[in-house]
């Protein structure tokens, strides 16, 4: 049974990574794994009602997460509606793409701390959009967006979902975790950002640039929605810590303040107002995505509910022995499945008593689980909302990012172990 169910989730990803070879939607392909690897763990399996306990167990898990991406994309597609995202790209006023480059980089990595990964590859991909029209030079830029979310949510304790669970588990403590790994993240997004500066040469070619340029004053309801927006999404971590409820519920409640007032802006105007209705937004939204997403968590789950992934830890605990090195290699695995519960099986296998708060162990797996994932353009909730938004291929990521997000990973984890050292 376990060997079928890791053949099914080997040639899903196959076919996903080879959807442009195959002419396969990688949606379809995502849920037909997802769905086979239940099929064959619960006809093989003498307990189903355990399964299906488990299976609801995982559902409620992964719900809050498509919940939470529908109604932040559901946010930035009203704002995006609004134009709202024109008065942020007509104060960016440069065309060099080596100087945007770092302007993307560093709000995105900023940006990320204060909201989280997802959040933040959902907002700047739909910004550059706005920005950038040749498809190429933009799917970089996406990529680099990528990588600096990772890198920015790595070293926030509510920027990352690991990071969180590292958190709220008592592995790490806040202000530790921020000391500590500030500088390695940090790194982890310059190195891309420095050979991204060489592919990358001359000016940007702007989509509606001159018609952003002549406009003077942008109208109230454009200016008023974008500040209910960001403030709906930078509200979320507050909801969380004050609520102590999960964070989909925060983007439900932000969603629903957004809704009200687009509403009252439009009740007395004309029919063409509808245009900006949240229900022509949430008809804009890319389902397909969603449901990658559910499908790639589904056979994530599968693995980790017939103990797959703790049995992984396991043997690389048992065969590599070094710490700095396991920790390293579940960083590059997060890459292949979701960081979540690799970081789950992990803090399973080693107790607090014997790795306390703030230990090597808990620090170096926050940086590593965080920012591995940009290694592949499926390994990271953030890459998956840029996949999906931007359409990139996951051969050409592979080929043209993937050793770039490597690079910034290990410089990162070598600039961490020297800190440590």
């Amino acid at each position: 049974m376990y060997t079928l169910i890791l053949i099914t989730f080997i040639v899903g990803y196959l076919f996903i990574a080879l959807e442009g070879r195959i002419q396969i939607n990688k949606t379809a392909t995502a849920l037909v794994a997802g769905v086979l690897c239940w099929v064959f763990y619960i006809i093989n399996s003498a307990h189903k009602d355990l399964v299906t306990q488990q299976l609801y167990e995982h559902i409620g898990e992964i719900s809050s997460l498509l919940f939470f991406l529908l109604s932040a994309m559901t946010i930035v597609e009203i704002m995006d509606g609004h134009h709202a995202f024109d008065i942020i790209s007509s104060r960016i006023k440069t065309m060099n793409k080596r100087k945007l480059l770092w302007i993307i980089g560093i709000v995105s990595f900023f940006l990320s701390a204060v909201l989280d990964n997802l959040t933040t590859a959902i907002v700047m991909v739909s910004l550059l959009r706005k920005m950038i029209n040749d498809k190429e030079t933009r799917i970089y830029f996406a990529s680099l967006v990528v990588i600096a979310a990772n890198a920015g949510g790595a070293w926030s304790p509510i920027g990352d979902v690991t990071t969180t669970m590292l958190w709220i588990g008592g592995q790490i403590s806040a202000t530790n975790i921020i000391k500590v790994l500030i500088v390695p993240s940090v790194v982890s997004l310059v190195v891309p950002i420095l050979i991204f500066s060489v592919i990358l040469k001359g000016n940007i070619k702007p989509l509606q640039r001159e018609e952003i340029k002549n406009q003077q004053n942008f109208p109230f309801d454009q200016k008023l929605i974008l500040v209910v927006g960001m403030a709906a999404l930078m509200f979320v971590p507050v909801f969380k810590a004050v609520t102590g409820l999960p964070p989909f519920m925060g983007i439900l409640l932000g969603l629903g303040f957004v809704w009200v007032i687009t509403e009252f802006l439009h009740k007395y105007k004309d029919e063409e107002s509808v245009n900006f209705s949240v229900v022509q937004a949430i008809r804009r939204i890319d389902a397909p995505s969603i449901l990658f997403f559910l499908g790639v968590l589904l056979a994530v789950a599968a693995l980790q509910s017939t103990n797959q992934l703790t049995h992984l830890a396991e043997y690389m605990n048992a065969k590599i022995g070094r710490l700095d090195l396991i920790v390293i290699g579940i960083g590059l695995l997060s890459a292949i499945v979701d960081n979540v519960p690799l970081v789950a099986a992990t803090m399973g296998m080693y107790p607090l008593h014997a790795y306390p708060t703030d230990h090597f162990l808990w620090e170096f797996i926050a940086y590593c689980a965080g920012t591995g994932g940009s290694c592949l353009i499926i390994g990271s909730a953030s890459g998956v909302a840029a996949m999906g938004i931007e359409k990139i291929d996951f051969i050409w990521y592979l080929k043209k990012i993937s050793w770039i997000a490597l690079f910034g990973y290990l410089a990162g984890a070598a600039v961490y172990l020297l800190e440590y050292v």
